[in-house]
């Protein structure tokens, strides 16, 4: 073992790509490398993301709070596919950091075969009930948009998932630029079809909702080129159910269930938000909150990208049994998500009132540009204490202790950030603005209740190695 991981990086040998030696090589080098192509992808994503919500203002406040009742439900199939993608990363870059590829083979397997079960489940479940559920969300008068937008989204449960577990697999091989390529094409795509469908076909919100299943079975279609025409990865899978092996499926899920049920708490906080959102000011309120979330989303899309990163480097490290690149993963990607953080601060509230603008270009939501800006200022002291929480969040996944990922969500969303929005909002009455300001405060409280979780886990894994 070296005693200078960071500038230390083994030799190539015939059977592994770049994206592997760079993985098991330095490390502030690897997450440098690994998140610049993810940052561009997911902000890609995410301007679709941003400019889908633009044109569905364009229908009027309805149209975008029936998105934002829906977006719960459908950030618990993103949820799935990030945290059984977040699973399959940390055990494909354990065993890849480890000289196992085989066994790196079978966990991408087992993963396919996982989503393959969810998948059909969902899909049935979302379909049948996604009306009753958006009345419970208290979507009033929004409903039957609601049911319309949430029925074609959810039609499309295993693109979702697929796609992610796929992307989970490329990040874990250390090949993030075909990522970004399939990623970055189909947010494009999306842009595209989003206004020809909305307005051009006469769908209204429909066509927002067919634009992002076009798009993503163009991904699936290249996805599944790569993996079974080209076979050019380092990992390869198949749709085999006789390799299911239930040690490779509980590693998967001892990290992919925790970071599942992290963004399902997150569908949850989002939901209990909207729900006291309405009570204190109405579905404008929820609609101001579903926009203004699109730009927050996009401004902390750098930091994702680096955590993503961070969840395999830490897996490879760890795996390899390097345990004194881990303090150094951690330090360098909180140290590079606060300074990105903080530029991002700067110009959200430069800007804010031009941001808060996108949304209100049509005399339907032009009443809500005033309150958009308003949380898009509150939201600047947010973004520099996303890193250490986010990051400290990744290792833990890296190293393939999910559970303790999951703990630290769980203080900085139902005890941090549901209480404080709950005593901001209503105890002291400060209304809407309340509940936006106990989000930032409980985004701080959690994040340096993260940040210190993992320096002590981090001590005494060095302590009695």
């Amino acid at each position: 073992m070296s005693s200078n991981p960071s500038i230390t990086e083994p030799a190539p040998t015939d059977t592994e790509t770049t994206g592997v030696i760079l993985m098991r090589g330095d490390p502030k080098k690897a997450i440098l490398r690994l998140s610049g192509p993810m940052i561009v992808a997911m902000l890609l994503m995410s301007t679709y993301n941003l400019v889908n919500a633009i044109w569905v203002a364009g229908l009027g406040s309805d149209a975008l709070a029936a998105v934002g009742f829906v977006t719960p439900l459908f950030m618990i199939l993103i949820g799935l596919g990030v945290g059984i993608g977040a699973g399959v990363n940390s055990t494909i870059s354990r065993r890849i950091g480890a000289g196992d590829r085989a066994g790196a083979n079978l966990a991408a397997t087992n993963a396919m075969l996982i989503t393959l079960v969810l998948s059909l489940f969902l899909t049935v479940v979302l379909f049948i009930f996604v009306e009753p559920i958006m009345l419970l969300f208290g979507a009033g008068q929004t409903t039957s948009l609601a049911v319309i937008y949430g029925k074609i989204i959810f039609l499309g449960t295993v693109l979702v998932l697929f796609t992610n577990i796929v992307y989970a697999i490329l990040r874990a091989e250390g090949d993030t630029r075909r990522a970004m390529y399939v990623m970055g094409a189909s947010a494009i795509l999306n842009i595209i079809l989003d206004p020809l469908l909305i307005y051009g076909a006469g769908l209204g919100i429909a066509g927002a909702a067919w634009g992002m299943i076009l798009s993503l079975v163009m991904v699936t279609v290249v996805l599944l080129y790569w993996f079974f025409g080209k076979k050019d990865t380092y990992i390869s899978f198949s749709l085999d159910p006789r390799k299911v092996d239930t040690k490779t499926v509980r590693d998967i899920l001892s990290v992919g269930f925790p970071a599942s049920l992290e963004f399902m708490l997150m569908s949850l906080v989002a939901i209990i938000l909207n729900g006291m959102l309405v009570v204190v000011s109405g579905t404008d309120a929820v609609a101001v909150f579903t926009a203004g979330w699109r730009i927050v989303y996009f401004a902390i899309i750098p930091l994702v990208a680096i955590s993503t990163s961070v969840i395999s480097v830490a897996g490879a490290a760890y795996g390899g049994r390097s345990y004194e690149k881990l303090p150094v993963i951690h330090t360098f990607s909180i140290l590079l998500g606060v300074v990105i953080s903080v530029c991002i601060s700067a110009i959200t509230w430069l800007f804010k009132d031009q941001m808060a603008l996108i949304f209100a270009y049509s005399p339907e939501s032009a009443h809500l540009a005033p309150g958009i800006a308003i949380f898009l200022g509150i939201m600047c002291l947010f973004y520099p204490f996303v890193p250490p929480g986010i990051m400290s969040s990744s290792l833990f996944q890296g190293v393939g202790k999910g559970a303790t990922s999951l703990c630290i969500n769980l203080f900085r969303n139902l005890v941090f950030i549901v209480l404080c929005a709950y005593l901001l909002g209503f105890w002291f009455g400060f209304g809407e603005h309340g509940v936006w300001w106990g989000v930032v405060t409980g985004d701080i409280l959690g994040g340096l209740v993260g940040y210190a979780w993992a320096r002590i886990y981090l001590s005494r894994l060095l302590r009695y190695r």
